[in-house]
């Protein structure tokens, strides 16, 4: 279970913890946030948003926004995406997430291998969002926010399942995709969007 061990390691000063959702999909932005906990009042239960439960991950949010010293979200849009390329906007997208925080922080730990090319002391942290505290808040948050995201762009493109899919490849998705050709929301740079238009 993630603990605060990689946190108290960067005191003094506030360490923010960062994850992103949304690599993988078709379609949709990518999505990171940022967060800062309290040592002293961390909500309980934490831990990487793929290991939780929708429900539990919709239990959790409201908590940590609340009890959180402060929390930010970063968004990257499919047109970023498509010029940047998928690496380069979750790098944009969590630059944006602690930008948005309201204190600013002595270090951020990142999900993943590497960090953003940016102003803060970082460590890249190999599957931080089981083994960070401020990481797997941050996983919940950024994993809610987008999942709303898709949801409503559901209403407007009934076709895909997003409501469900949340924009992966799922086989409803891409039978959808063969249908009725791919939205302004598709990457355009995924190989099976791509191939979509070449037909």
């Amino acid at each position: 279970m993630p603990d605060f061990s990689h946190e108290l390691r960067h005191h003094p000063g506030l360490v923010a913890g960062v994850d992103e959702a949304g690599r993988g999909p078709l379609a949709g932005p990518v999505v990171a946030a940022a967060v800062i906990l309290r040592t002293d009042d961390c909500p309980e239960g934490l831990n990487d948003s793929k290991q939780l439960s929708a429900a539990r991950r919709a239990e959790l949010e409201p908590i940590i926004k609340r009890k959180a010293l402060c929390w930010g979200i970063g968004v990257a849009s499919v047109e970023e995406i498509d010029s940047l390329n998928i690496l380069w906007a979750t790098m944009l997208a969590m630059t944006r997430a602690v930008d948005a925080l309201d204190r600013d922080c002595a270090h951020v730990l990142v999900d993943g291998n590497r960090c953003p090319k940016w102003r803060y002391a970082s460590t890249a942290i190999v599957e931080g969002d089981a083994k960070c505290l401020s990481i797997a808040a941050a996983s919940i948050l950024a994993k809610e926010a987008r999942d709303r995201m898709m949801v409503a762009a559901a209403a407007a493109h009934p076709h895909y399942g997003w409501e469900s899919n949340k924009g992966y490849g799922s086989r409803h998705h891409l039978a959808a995709l063969r249908a009725h050709g791919p939205t302004p929301l598709h990457r355009r740079s995924f190989a099976p969007v791509a191939q979509m238009l070449l037909l």
